[in-house]
């Protein structure tokens, strides 16, 4: 079950995103932070997934719009992999196919408590062409079906000043690998 917000939560947070929203124009130029208050401030399971995205240290922000589905885009924009997101398999059947040494979660699985998307690599790619992250650490990206049904997974990270994708085992998990979200607002 999804927690609720108190009334405080949700001023704190708004305020939160409006102070990065601000201080980062350049992930969103051309909008206007009234224009996005106004889809936060009519639906509180979105500001319950930002709330989630925030606390694991995802530092969300708006990158772009939506015109198909006429929404604003938020992602995490912290330097690095976000921290609270760390140390997790990709899914939940990689962590169920562990034997010893479990890590406490997967990364999908927690998306979908977060109720968020994990990035895809077109998503990921966009990200890093804002900003550069993720010079210290990976993170999980959605993985296609014919990939993942032969037990692998895809992560990326930028190296070289570059945005690499890479292929591991579903089922491992490693202390500087987490994964970003996005989510439609």
């Amino acid at each position: 079950m999804v927690p609720e917000l108190s009334t405080d939560e949700k001023t704190e947070l708004i305020t939160i995103l409006r102070k990065r929203f601000e201080a980062n124009m350049f992930r969103h130029k051309g909008m206007e932070w009234s224009d996005v208050l106004k889809r936060l401030e009519v639906n509180n399971q979105k500001l319950i997934s930002l709330a989630f995205m925030e606390r694991t240290g995802g530092e969300p922000d708006v990158t772009g719009y939506n015109e198909k589905s006429d929404k604003f885009v938020f992602m995490d924009c912290s330097a690095e992999s976000p921290a609270g997101r760390r140390s997790l398999c990709y899914d939940n059947e990689a962590l169920d196919s562990r034997k010893a040494n479990k890590p406490s979660g997967s990364a999908m699985g927690m998306a979908e408590t977060m109720g968020v998307e994990i990035l895809t690599e077109e998503d990921y790619r966009n990200l890093q062409k804002i900003q550069n992250l993720d010079t210290k650490t990976s993170s999980w990206i959605y993985t296609p079906e014919k990939i993942r049904n032969l037990g692998g997974a895809l992560f990326c990270d930028r190296r070289y000043d570059t945005v690499f994708v890479y292929h591991n085992g579903a089922e491992s998990y490693y202390a500087a690998r987490g994964f970003r979200t996005k989510l439609l607002v």
